[in-house]
């Protein structure tokens, strides 16, 4: 007995919204979630070489927590190309500079590390308050 294997093609995916309230939430947690959606690892039709995932609007990056000592001791890291130019951020600071960048760099993280990372992360809507322009797509 043969078991057949069907492929949906690229412009049959059907690919649904989904709203994420973030405040609350742990900063880990919420970006395997995020990231399992952005892959599609909750359809029957995963495949891990085609890009099948959905969209994701996260709505109050603001108000994320995390656990223990990560607010002083967690530091991002941005070289600028130049020599000696390597800047450091902790989360504190990255936090009430612009939360979306906290998130968008987790969910990064959680993402396999290919040629598909980048236009999984452009189906990422992140926004610092409940305020959004995509309350139409989401049913």
């Amino acid at each position: 007995m043969k078991v057949k294997t069907t492929i949906v093609k690229e412009n049959k995916i059907t690919r649904k919204w989904h709203l994420i309230d973030l405040s609350g939430k742990t900063l880990g947690r919420i970006s395997v979630e995020i990231a399992c959606l952005l892959m599609g690892k909750d359809k029957a039709s995963f495949s891990l070489n085609r890009d099948d995932g959905d969209y994701v609007v996260a709505i109050n990056a603001s108000r994320i927590v995390t656990t223990g000592n990560k607010l002083k001791n967690k530091i991002y890291y941005h070289h600028t190309a130049y020599t000696g130019h390597l800047r450091e951020m902790s989360l504190k600071n990255l936090l009430q500079k612009d939360a979306r960048l906290v998130i968008s760099h987790g969910v990064a993280g959680m993402l396999p590390k290919n040629t598909l990372r980048p236009r999984r992360l452009t189906r990422l809507k992140i926004f610092n308050d409940a305020v959004h322009p995509y309350a139409d797509k989401i049913k």
